[in-house]
């Protein structure tokens, strides 16, 4: 025995490594801390592509060139012209023949040549029963019976022209004999009797009359009302004139062969079983070659594909998904690489799900907590790149596992512990979970256990992020979102004695998951109400009495909404008197808590400097002005060097 080995050519290849999502994964975190929703960020993906893929808005470029280039590719009414141009060669081609007879009968032929009437259906019609003198006009006329057969034929059948060509009258007989099968079937599946023995039968008998060798029913079906449809919207496109005459010579050439009462069946069973495609309108080509009445139809079913793939490329209906672009559409319109970038697009998207980054829901894909604990750990991980490379800060515990006093309990180990591991019971824990198996002893992640510390010292930190239009408009918001989340996951991951609660405000102020913040789309509202965010922020104090309390506000304008009497946010600006009092006395509430609040302005209004200034000489906290790009660093090295200031008092 011997082989041959050659290079692969069925798709993408079957021994390369495992899919590796964390690119595709860090692409749309680049996005997201970016400012861009997360939802926008999975579709931008999914538009452009990754790894050197081309993404769907490549894809539905290439099938808007396609159709395009049929739409330039020729005219509708080319089968009428080749009629007409057979019917004017053959009556002159007789004329030639009656010319040179000097009797009275070739005069009375010359006569009703003259006689025939400028429409061309009718003229072939009157010329039925003509006794042509020329041998060669004779073949001209039957030559347009033929053409009309196999081109309406080829229309509806795929390359039956060819096998129509010199049909004997035995060859039509089987044709007819073929399409009343067909019809037969589809008769019974209407009545919900058609099996796929009846099938299989069928194409046993007449298998040759279809090179795609559909594999039931429903495929035949399908190609079949494609080009009926597209058939139909041929007819609509020409003009009335045209379409009458083409309609005429049609119905009269399959009529001659018997097959005008099958064709009429099959087409009305095929428009009761695929009622969902387009049976009817006008398509524009703007070509100079005339296109036979079987290529015109062609082209039409080919542009229905493109246009129905343009628009599930688009993916910008309710429910749209990838699942939804058919991947023999694909390959029927655009070609089998596009079939592999699809399926990479496929595969990232059902990786993304698969390894529980992203999820379905009614209004698309969002992240899931897993893929936002990604996102803070990856803004963490930059602030801290940043803060290394400047030698600013530092966010290594020294005393790690001994900041507190042991309460005796264990728990699981978590991302991010630091407490001494409790290694008793880990042992215990892959014990329990081996035994019985035969397997070697291991331990594995989820068999960790950490001993339980009490800090000597804690925090509440209320993080004020502005929302208000403007952090969009200047571009502020993508770093303002990065900062929150890496603060987040500092203090859930390396401190989790300290309380984080991230408070959004805008016209009104709410508490934000991290899900939510990242989520965030802006809607057009107007108002920077500080003063509800330090309300909230109150609340959130209040909730930690033995915690240190510390605001943080991130904000790049100054107070221009306020909580009225009657609960609304009442808007102005320039901010009112009042709007400005309301604030100052929020603040001098949450000074008398206790809580230093430490701004971070993202502008330099003159106004808004001076009336941080104000703030912070009434609180004792601090003002920056971090310069583009910084935020994060200002914002994690302070919370940082307050902590160590913490440790340092309880010392």
């Amino acid at each position: 025995m011997s082989a041959r080995y050659g290079a692969w050519h069925g798709g993408p290849d079957p021994l390369e490594p495992p899919f590796d999502i964390r690119e595709a994964l860090d692409e749309i975190g680049d996005d997201v801390l970016g400012g861009t929703s997360p939802r926008t960020a999975l579709n931008r993906l999914l538009r452009q592509g990754s790894d050197g893929r081309e993404g769907l808005d490549s894809l539905r470029r290439q099938a808007r060139k396609r159709a395009r280039e049929l739409r330039r590719g020729g005219q509708l009414d080319g089968t009428l012209q080749q009629v007409r141009e057979l019917l004017d060669a053959a009556v002159e081609q007789e004329r030639q023949a009656l010319f040179p007879d000097p009797d009275d009968s070739a005069r009375l032929a010359e006569a009703e040549l003259d006689a025939l009437p400028p429409d061309t259906a009718r003229a072939v019609r009157q010329l039925a029963d003509y006794q042509w003198r020329s041998p060669e006009a004779r073949e001209m006329y039957e030559r347009i019976q033929e053409l009309l057969r196999s081109e309406v034929l080829d229309a509806q059948f795929a390359g039956m022209r060819d096998a129509l060509r010199n049909a004997t009258p035995e060859d039509l007989a089987r044709v007819r004999e073929m399409m009343a099968a067909v019809n037969e079937m589809l008769d019974a599946d209407a009545r919900g009797e058609h099996t796929q023995d009846q099938f299989d039968a069928f194409m046993q008998q007449y298998g040759d009359f279809f090179p795609e060798q559909p594999k039931d029913l429903a495929e035949l079906v399908d190609s079949l009302a494609r080009r009926a449809a597209a058939a139909q919207r041929l007819m609509d496109s020409l003009t009335p004139e045209q379409r009458g005459e083409l309609s005429d010579l049609m119905a009269q050439a399959l009529g001659d062969a018997g097959l005008a009462g099958e064709m009429s069946r099959l087409q009305e069973g095929l428009r009761s079983a695929r009622p969902d495609l387009q049976w009817g309108g006008r398509e524009r080509m703007d070509g100079e070659r005339p296109l036979g009445y079987s290529d015109a139809t062609g082209a039409l079913a080919e542009l229905a594909d493109l246009d129905q793939l343009d628009e599930l490329l688009g993916q910008d209906y309710p429910g749209a998904s990838l699942d939804d672009i058919d991947e023999e559409l694909i390959k029927r319109a655009l070609g089998r690489n596009a079939v592999d970038d699809l399926g990479r697009l496929r595969q990232i998207e059902r990786e993304l799900r698969r390894q529980g980054y992203v999820e379905r829901g009614g209004d698309g894909l969002k992240l899931t907590p897993r893929a936002l604990r990604r996102l803070g750990a990856t803004a963490l991980r930059r602030v801290f790149d940043v803060l290394d490379s400047r030698g600013r800060g530092s966010h290594d515990v020294r005393d790690a596992g001994a900041a507190g006093e042991v309460t005796g309990a264990s728990r699981e180990w978590r991302y991010g512990d630091e407490q001494p591991l409790d290694v008793v019971r880990t042992v215990r824990n892959a014990v329990l979970r081996t035994a019985g198996s035969g397997a070697a002893l291991g331990l594995d992640a989820e068999d960790f256990e950490v001993i339980e510390t009490e800090r000597r010292s804690s925090a509440a930190v209320a993080l004020l992020v502005d929302m208000s239009y403007s952090m969009e408009l200047r571009g502020t918001w993508g770093e303002a979102k990065t900062t929150a989340l890496a603060l987040h996951a500092l203090i859930t991951t390396k401190y989790p004695q300290d309380a984080i609660e991230i408070i959004g405000f805008s016209d009104y102020a709410r508490v934000m998951t991290t899900g939510a913040l990242v989520e965030h789309d802006w809607d057009r509202v107007q108002g920077t109400n500080l003063q509800h965010g330090l309300m909230l922020a109150r609340r959130h104090l209040d909730k930690h009495r033995g915690a240190e309390p510390v605001i943080l506000v991130i904000t790049d304008g100054e107070p221009t909404a306020h909580l009225a009497a009657d609960g609304f946010a009442d808007f102005a600006w320039p901010p009112t008197r009042e709007t400005l009092a309301a604030t100052l006395a929020e603040v001098e509430r949450c000074t008398r808590r206790g809580a230093t609040i430490n701004v971070f302005m993202l502008d330099d209004d003159p106004r808004l400097v001076d009336f941080m200034h104000d703030l912070g000489r009434r609180n004792g906290g601090r003002v920056f002005l971090p310069k583009l790009g910084s935020l994060g660093e200002y914002v994690v090295a302070d919370y940082l060097r307050s902590r160590r200031g913490r440790q340092r008092r309880v010392g």
